[in-house]
């Protein structure tokens, strides 16, 4: 059997490892794990039953990074070493001048939406090349599209997620706090209009055992690409929120005091604030949830609201964004064709496709 040669970037990092560890089992994967720190890659390696050979110290800015993907021979790249907001492509253009495929992580609204301005290279290269390949846009749009067939005319997409107690990586916090209390746009009723990063607080309720929880609005790259993707839509709209109530206001007060300029950025605190997360897991639910609402006309001219949530317990919320680059990666390796260019991660993989990549893990859909 001919194996598909993959590099996870940031390979031990927090999702890196996550989605290592799904396919250092499969057959048809030669998996190796890259980062700038070679001990790291080697000590997660030997845990998953893997060659120490197939540990890479390698630095996604460093010069030469194409020759260097060239010459171990790679399939696909799969970049995870976020936070991707101010990030350039580098990596996507190292990886096609390599040949290789290109799947990435990233949540930053401009880097997602801006993919495309690689298109003409990658189908040049006869390579596949998406970002977001995540919870958002991969799975959200998904979700609509399952849907979408319901209704008439589709008007609003509303959604969000509730984190378990795990924090999330570094950087990933890094990229979420970069933007607390600073304006971004969103579509409102067909016109656009301003909101602040952590505000608008809402009280959305989930389906057990998860219960209510409190949200604050992102800016995430659904906001741009969903319009274009559903042209009837007119609202779309996306919260988040923390596990801990205390630990959500903490946050929401700190960006009321970046949008009135009392305070720069959160960014700094980023460290401190991961540190205090982890010391009161065992305190925190250990339940997330992630919902998607859909509003409009239905088939039989009637209004129609649906309302999709998948729910997670033992803190295997943490997975979930891991879902869609875990699909993409078995469906190349299996030979299945997707479009060559680059492309914002909607429309590849269905709802089911990305669920079964979980399979193990405490998630459980809770279909409209």
């Amino acid at each position: 059997m001919r194996t598909h040669t993959i590099l996870v970037l940031g390979g031990y990092g927090f999702f890196g490892a996550r989605i290592c560890q799904a396919l250092a089992t499969d057959p048809s994967i030669r998996l190796l794990i890259g980062g700038r720190d070679g001990n790291q890659a080697i000590r997660l390696a030997a845990q998953l039953g893997l060659d120490p050979g197939q540990a890479l110290a390698i630095d996604a800015n460093a010069a030469g990074l194409a020759e260097r993907l060239s010459a171990l021979q790679l399939a696909t790249v799969i970049h995870t070493a976020g936070p991707f907001q101010g990030q350039d492509y580098r990596v996507a253009q190292a990886a096609i001048a390599a040949g290789a495929n290109y799947i990435d992580l990233a949540d930053g609204r401009d880097f997602v939406a801006g993919v495309g301005q690689l298109d003409d290279m990658a189908r040049d290269a006869g390579v596949f090349v998406t970002s977001g390949a995540s919870s958002l846009p991969a799975l959200s749009s998904a979700v609509v599209d399952r849907y979408a067939p319901r209704f008439r005319e589709l008007s609003s997409i509303r959604h969000g997620i509730a984190s378990g107690a795990r924090a999330p990586g570094l950087a990933t916090m890094r990229g979420v706090f970069g933007y607390c209390g600073k304006p971004f746009e969103r579509p409102a009723g067909g016109r656009t209009e301003r909101t602040h990063g952590w505000l608008d607080l809402k009280r959305h309720h989930f389906r057990a055992p998860v219960g209510p929880r409190l949200l604050g609005s992102c800016d995430v790259p659904d906001l741009s690409l969903f319009p274009a993707r559903y042209p009837t839509v007119k609202t779309v709209r996306f919260h988040a929120g923390f596990a801990s109530i205390p630990g959500h206001l903490f946050v929401w007060a700190g960006a009321q005091l970046v949008r009135y300029r009392l305070l720069r950025s959160l960014a700094p605190l980023v460290a401190p604030l991961h540190a205090v997360s982890q010391w009161m897991e065992p305190f925190v639910s250990d339940k997330g949830a992630m919902f998607v609402a859909l509003g409009g006309t239905g088939l039989d001219g009637q209004p129609l609201n649906l309302e999709w949530q998948l729910l997670a317990a033992q803190n295997h919320g943490t997975y979930i964004p891991c879902g869609a680059a875990i699909a993409l990666a078995r469906k190349l390796a299996r030979g299945d064709k997707l479009p060559h260019g680059a492309m914002p991660c909607m429309g590849l993989v269905t709802v089911d496709e990305y669920l079964a990549a979980l399979e193990g893990f405490d998630v459980r859909e809770v279909p409209a």
